[in-house]
């Protein structure tokens, strides 16, 4: 179904030069062979050392369920520290039972996704405190720019689930989940977002979830209908309501995208084979809890290594060391035999070159390495500090630009043009060879931002730059935004049963 007969898109030309529902880019496999950076027997070196620093060393484990749960399973605890011992017979149990293939469900069927090794998935920029456009200038996050962006999120079928871009932080944190659960089940018809920040807050999302899409219980666990990111507190620490979430959303049949948050020079080892080996030790530590928790829990292996400035202690992402890490993820999450989340990112602070290279230099690594979901694919800025609207439109550019290559390339008899070869005479052009007019409309790739004008043609246009190009693509895709019609109703739903739990008082967080 096109674009423009479709709600929850945009119309007209925009709309197909956007990549609307016929672009072909909703389900997206790897295109190409699986890279790395370490040798097999490397990879398999970095795995054992990881057992040896769960066997060894440990990880402090703060929530006394989880403890619990894995003294249970053979762990050997000490409670006075908290300090769990793993051993590799439990890995290897955990490893054994977690599924290779999950169904993301959608309130739009067509949006559905499978979540599993060889597909390409992308989320937008999340968790970011601040938005930024040209417009309006930087601002903190607030309700208005989540339902913003989570429109963008829906409207480009190059990103693939829905995720929390910006935070919006004119919501007190206790009555935050309700506000971020509307809005989605309202607004947005692909996979969703729930943050694990305790499990009163957990359950009353997956509540909100049954109540708007009209699940019973058996309907909310007949595939994944939430996921959501569990960092741990690298080095070797998992905090209370990662804990709590891991073992909520395991429980309920719902996704955890285990990752941890290795900066090489920082909270990991200087090296970046010294950081994976942590970000190893302590994905498999989550995903044990997981699996004990409840045996074939739908979990992913998160990669999400970098190194920091080492003047200034700032993540740094689009670096060697970031690809690098990207790509040996990608080899120990082939090893263990997990679909696996990774990630883009930018330090810079505006949309420029800088934070266009760094993004597109730490997806190259994300997609090389057969990621099966990147995370902050668009938008991010600041390293996480701040979504950028332009950015968000010029990151959904590079995007495209990977969709389309995943698209296979026509090599028949018809696309080796023998025939137009023969009929433009050696120093002719092909401008006006029948085989171009007959597939010129269609034969390449359309560009969202790029301007591909000549100087003249540019400057009277207005000259402007690729990012004030995109502030018009925003704009008119927030401007012709109609909620999906798999929306329909949902907000209707939620509204007596919200409106009483906000005037309960709502629900805190779980402290750390």
């Amino acid at each position: 179904m096109a674009g423009s007969e479709r709600r929850g898109g945009r119309r007209g030309g925009k709309a197909r030069a956007a990549g609307g529902a016929g672009a072909g880019y909703g389900a997206l496999r790897h295109p190409f062979a699986a890279q790395g950076a370490f040798s097999d027997d490397e990879i398999a070196a970095m795995h054992d050392t990881a057992l040896r620093v769960l066997e060894d060393l440990g990880i402090r484990v703060l929530l006394s369920e989880a403890r619990a749960i894995l003294r249970g399973a053979g762990a050997i605890v000490d409670e006075d520290s908290a300090m769990v011992r793993i051993g590799r017979d439990m890995v290897a149990e955990a490893l054994r039972q977690a599924p290779r293939s999950v169904r993301l469900r959608a309130a739009d069927p067509a949006r559905e996704r499978v979540f599993a090794p060889g597909e390409m998935l992308f989320m937008a920029g999340a968790g970011c405190p601040n938005v930024t456009d040209l417009m309006r200038g930087r601002r903190a996050g607030s309700r208005e720019s989540f339902v913003e962006t989570l429109r963008l999120q829906q409207v480009f079928d190059v990103i693939h689930m829905h995720g929390p871009s910006a935070e919006p932080q004119d919501v007190p944190i206790h009555l935050r989940h309700y506000a971020m659960m509307e809005d989605q089940l309202a607004n947005g018809a692909k996979p969703l977002f729930v943050y694990a920040r305790g499990r009163g807050q957990v359950e009353e999302a997956f509540h909100m979830i049954r109540l708007a899409r009209g699940l019973d219980e058996a309907g909310f666990r007949d595939g994944v209908w939430a996921t959501t990111v569990i960092n741990t507190n690298s080095p070797r620490q998992i905090d209370v309501p990662m804990a709590r979430g891991i073992i909520d959303f395991a429980r309920a049949g719902q996704l955890t995208l285990i990752t941890p948050f290795c900066l090489a020079g920082a909270m990991a080892p200087v090296t970046v084979a010294g950081a994976l080996v942590l970000q190893h030790a302590e994905a498999l530590a989550g995903i044990v809890l997981a699996q004990m928790a409840a045996p074939g829990a739908p979990v992913a292996y998160g990669g999400f290594s970098s190194n920091v400035d080492m003047k200034s202690g700032s993540p740094a992402f689009g670096t060697p060391e970031h690809v690098r890490a990207n790509l040996g993820s990608g080899q120990l999450a082939r090893f263990i035999g997990l679909p696996w989340r990774s990630a883009t990112g930018a330090a810079s602070n505006v949309a420029d070159a800088q934070g266009a290279t760094e993004t597109v230099m730490a997806l190259w690594g994300a997609v090389l390495a057969q990621a099966t979901v990147t995370v902050h694919a668009a938008g991010w800025l600041e390293g996480g500090l701040s979504f950028g609207y332009e950015k968000f439109i010029c990151d959904v550019e590079a995007l495209q630009v990977m969709a389309a290559l995943a698209q296979p390339a026509a090599a028949d008899t018809a696309a080796l043009a023998f025939e137009a070869i023969a009929e433009v005479p050696p120093g002719g052009h092909f401008f006006a060879a029948a085989h171009t007019m007959e597939r010129y409309e269609t034969a390449f790739h359309a560009p969202l931002v790029a301007d591909l004008a000549n100087h003249g043609a540019w400057r009277d246009a207005g000259g402007l730059r690729a990012d004030e190009r995109a502030t018009a693509i925003w704009q008119e895709a927030l401007a012709d935004f109609t909620p999906p019609r798999a929306c329909d109703g949902a907000a209707g739903r939620l509204a007596r049963w919200v409106a009483d739990r906000r005037q309960a008082g709502g629900m805190p967080p779980e402290e750390m």
